[in-house]
């Protein structure tokens, strides 16, 4: 890949094509293979390679909004194991190629998707790579004479939602798929990813896990250095509880996560710009929440029910912040056609906005450091300010095919409050959440969303994704030229 003369923007097809034929030329040389664990000594070595290609077609913007790009992360992990504690060390080498450095429009436009966005945190290079250290710690296992308690120190991956896993196959893939991530992600989708310089507490009980952190962010999730720390703290504890009951099974969450931000960054809301520029004050939100989840084995198929909810109270700069989101899902696999194994599901959502810019409240839902993608998979907005409506079919033909389609009808909360898009902090000098203002409307899009991924072996993944959206009034009034929007992937995981 010396030469990039193919990213340019008249030869989008040219460039996937090639990008394919590699990526796939690549696999197939050592495809079926069977690489051995790798062990020097007591020490276990394993590492991961994953590389995308991006084409978006973002709304018609003042610049350019139609381009493609590569992005891939390596991972290589050292780690032992001891009777009385482990260690792991993990370095990570992200490498953005061809990103656009012409998508950025004037005004309410602004970046144009998330090539854009990597291209201005890269220190406007269209070409960036670094390796770092993407974690590092120690775990101490049977603390204070208990085999149930652990405590990890160090720079660690972390996420809240996510501190067990249930046996109940259904309940496992909810709580991986629909609760993990909400608040608190690794960020793993973007080509750098996001770590936690921590203390990890666990307690693990035949029926109830207690996990306490108290931890700094690192940079990273788009820019390529991810040495360095934020002036961020972070404090979360969670109870939660297994619900056997015959039949049936279920899993409850109780669950506190406070954020205190020291950064002098203009923050993003729906105020006047000259109001937010005279703010520097901390943001100190406390979130307190829980969710339950439930699955029914019925003679006629399994039903699943996922109750998700916060209340936010606390200090954004000058202002009182008061806050709240909610979610409910349900689903549905059927017996009946083993073959596709077919699993409907459908939600929604409601992330509380702002309604009055003026009256010293701030009543945006905050959703601190997540993984947004987890619950937006075309990443254009987020969960704040949100009302989303949609329907999910997965199908599973096989062990190794997944199929997935997803329909969402999305608008803004409230029209006098902004559309948002990120996931939080991640530089020192950049507030990490984009936001633009409704022109007084509610209706964002009509979104449907098609992915297919493939399990070939222990070692080697490939997925394909694929969404459109059909823009409503708040686009329309930001993006007069076009109010749709398009985004492709294809992806190729390799791991040893």
């Amino acid at each position: 890949m010396a030469s990039l003369h193919f990213f340019r923007r008249n030869h989008p097809k040219a460039a996937v094509s090639r990008l394919l034929i590699g990526m796939i030329a690549a696999a197939a040389a050592v495809m079926g293979q069977t690489a051995p664990s790798v062990k020097i000594g007591p020490v276990a070595v394993s590492g991961t390679w994953r590389t995308r290609i991006e084409a978006w077609d973002w709304f018609n913007g003042a610049a350019n909004d139609t381009y493609l790009y590569v992005g891939s992360l390596g991972r290589l992990s050292f780690a032992q194991q001891r009777k009385t504690f482990d260690w792991q060390l993990e370095v990570a080498l992200p490498v953005l190629l061809g990103l656009p450095d012409d998508a950025l429009a004037p005004g309410a436009q602004g970046q144009l998707g998330l090539g854009a966005t990597y291209y201005v945190a890269n220190g406007r290079s269209r070409n960036a790579a670094l390796p770092f250290v993407k974690q590092a710690f120690v775990r101490f296992k049977n603390v204070a004479g208990s085999q149930a308690q652990t405590l990890r120190l160090g720079r660690i991956e972390f996420i809240e939602g996510a501190e067990t896993v249930p046996k109940n196959a259904t309940l496992a893939a909810v709580k991986r798929d629909r609760v993990a991530h909400r608040l608190l992600g690794n960020f793993g989708w973007s080509h750098v990813g996001r770590s936690l310089d921590a203390v990890h507490y666990a307690y693990n009980g035949s029926r109830n896990n207690v996990t306490l952190v108290a931890a700094r962010p690192t940079r990273g999730v788009f820019q390529v250095d991810g040495w360095g720390g934020l002036n961020i703290g972070l404090f979360y504890g969670a109870l939660t509880r297994q619900v056997p009951m015959g039949r049936s099974a279920g899993e409850f969450r109780v669950f506190g996560l406070h954020y205190e931000d020291w950064r002098h960054v203009v923050k993003t809301d729906n105020r006047p710009l000259a109001m937010r520029n005279g703010d520097f004050e901390n943001i100190g939100v406390t979130t307190a929440g829980g969710n339950y989840i439930h699955a029914f084995e019925t003679g006629s198929g399994t039903i699943d029910l996922m109750l998700w909810g916060v209340l936010q109270t606390g200090r954004w700069g000058r202002l009182d912040h008061r806050a709240a989101a909610a979610t409910a899902e349900a689903g549905y696999q059927s017996p009946g056609l083993p073959r596709l194994r077919p699993w409907i599901r459908g939600g929604v959502h409601h992330g509380s906005g702002d309604g009055d810019p003026t009256d010293g409240k701030h009543g945006t839902f905050f959703q601190v450091l997540p993984t947004p993608r987890w619950y937006a998979r075309f990443p254009f907005y987020n969960l704040m300010n949100n009302q989303d409506a949609y329907l999910q079919l997965i199908l599973r033909p096989g062990t190794k095919l997944n199929l997935r389609s997803e329909m969402h009808w999305l608008r803004l909360a409230r029209r006098n409050d902004l559309w948002y898009q990120g996931g939080g902090a991640f530089q020192p000098w950049t507030f990490g959440y984009i936001g633009r203002a409704s022109s007084g409307q509610r209706g964002m899009a009509a979104l449907w969303e098609l992915s297919a991924d493939y399990q070939w072996n222990s070692h080697f993944q490939l997925g394909g994704f694929f969404a459109t959206a059909r823009g409503r009034d708040v686009m329309n009034a930001i993006y007069p030229d076009g109010k749709n929007a398009n985004l492709g992937c294809i992806e190729l995981g390799f791991r040893f």
